[in-house]
């Protein structure tokens, strides 16, 4: 049996007008912004291009279907 322990415990909390923070299997941490329907990035305060975010659900998908 494996497990992952989160570093981002306390330093991602909940922000005004966005739902998260996400965590992926990847180590990124994410909130969506529901008036620009976009995700975005804490770390560099930039949303993440919705290519990239499909590749995110991709990666959670081939996880969780194992």
């Amino acid at each position: 049996m494996t497990y992952r322990v989160f570093k981002h415990g306390q330093e991602f909390g909940s922000r005004k007008g966005l739902e998260g923070p996400f965590y992926f299997g990847n180590g990124r941490v994410l909130y969506y912004d529901p008036k620009a329907g976009d995700y975005w990035d804490p770390l560099t305060d930039f949303y993440v291009p919705r290519e990239e975010i499909n590749q995110l659900h991709e990666y959670m998908a081939k996880i969780l279907s194992r």
